[in-house]
């Protein structure tokens, strides 16, 4: 009998593979005011990582975020040479290719559960309700799965949250409830917008090692956008620097020391230090030529 050859094990390091690709996106909004340049020509890769982008408010990050998933608002436009997702043009797929992305291969995690979650639903429903959206299972299957999602992110007492109103959680537990929702589906990207902005510092750290664990054991790429530098520096793996709805710099979190741009440097120098020499912090110095200077050079590559 022929001895049989033993497979080679296979590469499974996808760590290098590009889940989204953006080339030269825009987004702009007409108000009664005037039109508003939100989003600038901002182009970048996702892949399997933890990519922070930062930036003060009214930077465009937000609206970076939400143009992935194709939810700006009715008086806002989307444009962008690509923005690709898995071999799917994102801006020529039609409404209802979105609504099977959204949520199912690309989640949002929204900056404040107590404005995201159905305050007439239990929060258990709503869990449930996001799986069953996406996958034909009966309403006792979902139940399971919602349970077991609760559990994944350290809630105790499961079956008890499970019928609690949004009202009746904390923040913290309301944020790990939401990021249940959002994993339920197993999502291939995650994009987390100011998931810790009003939670205490304790608890910013458990909501962030959480994500973290998440990332790491399913291979998933996580966009976090926040306006705290030291945050995204200390958590991601790339950091991407908004200023007036462009990129000023692209840069590995842990070279932030050797930013190039000043409004980076700007930043940096404003963040208070416990050893810190400063009486007073730094007040940052904006450049017009920020606004307007062609940035193409490799920032945004």
């Amino acid at each position: 009998m022929k001895k049989a050859v033993p497979t080679p094990p296979q590469d499974t390091d996808r760590s290098d593979e590009t889940l989204i690709s953006v080339k030269d996106l825009h987004v702009r909004f007409t108000t009664p005011k005037g039109p508003v340049h939100a989003v600038r020509g901002v182009s970048f890769d996702l892949k399997r990582e933890r990519l922070g982008i930062v930036g003060e408010s009214g930077s465009g990050k937000s609206q970076t975020g939400r143009a992935l998933l194709r939810l700006t608002a009715g008086n806002g436009s989307i444009e962008a040479s690509e923005m690709m997702f898995d071999g799917i043009d994102l801006m020529q797929a039609s409404e209802k290719s979105m609504r099977a992305i959204r949520g199912s291969r690309i989640s949002m995690i929204m900056q404040d559960p107590k404005y995201s979650l159905n305050p007439v639903m239990t929060v258990g429903a709503q869990i449930a309700e996001s799986c069953r959206e996406h996958e034909k299972i009966s309403k006792a299957e979902a139940k399971k799965r919602a349970l077991a999602m609760l559990e994944a992110v350290r809630i105790r007492e499961p079956e008890k949250v499970y019928n609690l109103y949004p009202h009746q959680v904390s923040g913290g537990m309301g944020q790990r409830i939401m990021i249940a929702m959002m994993l339920i589906t197993d999502p291939e990207v995650m994009i987390a917008d100011e998931p810790t902005s009003a939670l205490d510092v304790t608890v910013q750290m458990q909501v962030l090692a959480l994500l973290d664990d998440m990332v790491r054991e399913r291979g998933m790429g996580l966009v976090l956008i926040s306006h705290d530098l030291h945050l995204v520096s200390s958590f991601c793996d790339r950091v991407l620097v908004m200023y007036g709805g462009r990129i000023m710099e692209i840069l590995d979190a842990k070279h932030l020391d050797q930013a190039q741009h000043p409004y980076t440097k700007g930043l940096l120098s404003c963040l208070p230090q416990m050893d810190g020499q400063h009486e007073e912090l730094p007040v940052l110095q904006r450049d017009p030529n920020w606004m307007t200077e062609d940035l193409s050079g490799g920032s945004n590559a």
